[in-house]
């Protein structure tokens, strides 16, 4: 049984459908992440689980339990639902300890029950001896690790995370995401975790939702979505590279086509329904090589990003095109510099 089911959920604030018709279920322990543009709807979403907001049409089931539909609203208190935000929701007056203890301390625990749980959830987040101290006195990274601590005494089945690393600096959003990862392995809960960051959602969850302007677009592990977007929005947003319009000449029926790109023809992978005819074509990066043979196509440098471990070199074809590929290897051509480029794969975006 699936924990969280959306079915035919919309929300509308005035005229705007800020969630539109979305059906969703996420499975008992399953990562889940929701990747999308400012805008899109991922808040929304989060929500309306949550119980802070009623969707206008279609119903949200915890479990077997309908707790938002036609003449159901349960509230949010009585969900059972943690909730970590992007500004973490700490109360300053409370004790780090207190602000960990209070989900216990409602349910009339008792004093040892919660002295023990708050000395556990402070050890799994890495935070020992640090219970008397103030949310004003811990860093942006501490202040998330409470929160955690805090849906660990809440035993909640299900967490929402809401951009929570958004406030934090590249080496804390590192360090934050494992101790995410660790929260997971530790509580077994079902996580949503928000973010508009490709590479925080790739790096933590078993599937990723690509939302945009009020819809799911596709629901898959990073892998599947890396490599075979649904349509051109997830192709732009769940990963670099370009979109480019080409022709199908041929398909084989085994996932692979040949298709007509800058005046060469090239295998790409295909879904096995693929027909003959204009198509859109999704190359990565790591789809494209600098040839010498004279085989390829010819493109012109423009922009070289240097990235640690590998180059990322953006260059335009002569139809205007601006393509990106990735290298590892340390000679580079400069910008201005003319090269020839083979298109080594390739993903046939489907035609819906």
């Amino acid at each position: 049984m699936a924990a969280v089911t959306l079915d035919s959920v919309t929300k509308r604030f005035g005229s705007s459908a800020a969630i539109d018709d979305v059906s969703l279920a996420v499975a008992e322990g399953e990562f889940l992440a929701v990747l999308g543009p400012s805008g899109c709807g991922k808040s929304t979403l989060l929500r309306l689980i949550a119980g802070f907001e009623k969707p206008d049409k279609g119903t949200i089931r915890l479990g077997a339990n309908v707790v938002s539909g036609p003449g159901i609203d349960i509230a949010p208190e009585d969900r059972h639902i943690g909730m970590v935000f992007q500004s973490y929701a700490l109360w300053p007056h409370m004790t780090v300890a207190e602000n960990i203890s209070y989900p216990m301390r409602v349910r009339n625990a008792q004093p040892s029950d919660v002295a023990r749980e708050v000395g556990v959830a402070l050890a799994a987040v890495g935070m020992e001896g640090m219970g008397e101290r103030r949310p004003a006195e811990l860093s942006g990274g501490q202040r998330q690790r409470v929160a955690l601590a805090r849906c660990l005494t809440m035993r909640a089945r299900v967490v929402l995370l809401d951009e929570p690393l958004a406030n934090l600096d590249a080496h804390l959003r590192a360090r934050m995401l494992a101790e995410i990862a660790s929260f997971r392995s530790l509580s077994h809960a079902t996580l949503i975790y928000v973010t508009h960051d490709q590479a925080e959602a790739f790096a933590v969850a078993d599937r990723v939702a690509v939302m945009e302007e009020g819809r799911v677009r596709q629901v898959a592990p990073p892998a599947v979505l890396y490599r075979t977007p649904s349509d051109s929005v997830v192709s732009r947003f769940a990963g670099g590279g370009a979109v480019v319009q080409g022709e199908i000449t041929a398909t084989f029926g085994n996932g692979h086509a040949t298709a007509a790109l800058f005046g060469k023809t090239w295998r790409v992978r295909a879904a096995p329904a693929q027909a003959v005819g204009p198509a859109e074509i999704c190359i990565r990066p790591e789809d494209l090589r600098i040839v010498s043979d004279g085989s390829g196509f010819g493109a012109t440098v423009v922009r070289v990003l240097y990235q640690g471990g590998r180059t990322v070199i953006e260059a335009t074809s002569p139809q205007g095109t601006t393509l990106s590929l990735s290298l590892s290897s340390t000679d580079v051509p400069a910008p201005g510099t003319a090269v020839h480029l083979a298109v080594i794969d390739g993903w046939v975006i489907p035609q819906h």
